[in-house]
């Protein structure tokens, strides 16, 4: 009676024309394995390239939260300033508020379209990876964005005394 060994993970072994044991995948399995694979990737891919835009949406819309909020905390500031009489500081035309150490200059109470305005306001800079550009309007894109144009937020200062500044969010091209 003979006794035929297996492999070492104990599966049968495969026995070659000169007698040596072959070793590896055969056909099936290995489109088998290709197919997995490139159903993961036809359904994880898009999932991907989905998420780089949704982050770039969230952060389009943070920066906006952060630009609305600095220029309402600008004007408030502002209102005490005046309401307090205080010299040098804000007045309903303009003048300039503190706010954490940094001058903010202000238009009609409140921050002013430009890099020491509603930038310095808002603590928001390129180095956050975005693309900073104009004054009143003053424009904030989104790097990496596939529209840039359709992918940022604007700020108008206030127009005049009275109304408030115009903040506009666009994220369809993000």
């Amino acid at each position: 009676m003979s006794v035929r060994q297996g492999t070492a993970c104990g599966g049968p072994a495969h026995v070659g024309a000169a007698g040596a044991h072959a070793e590896g995948f055969t056909l099936i399995e290995l489109v088998v394995v290709v197919s997995i694979a490139g159903i993961l990737a036809a359904v994880a891919l898009p999932r991907y390239v989905n998420l780089q835009r949704d982050a770039r949406v969230a952060k389009a819309q943070a920066i906006h939260g952060a630009i609305r909020s600095a220029a309402l905390l600008a004007k408030v500031r502002c209102d005490l300033d005046v309401a307090g009489g205080v010299a040098g500081q804000c007045t309903p035309a303009g003048g300039q508020v503190n706010m954490e150490g940094a001058s903010i200059p202000m238009v009609n109470r409140y921050p002013a379209g430009t890099p020491n305005g509603i930038d310095a306001a808002a603590q928001v800079n390129a180095a956050d990876g975005i693309i900073i550009a104009g004054r009143n309007p003053r424009t904030y894109r989104m790097q990496g964005a596939a529209e840039p144009r359709n992918c940022q937020i604007v700020y108008s200062e206030a127009p005049a005394q009275g109304l408030p500044p115009v903040t506009a969010i666009e994220v369809a091209g993000c």
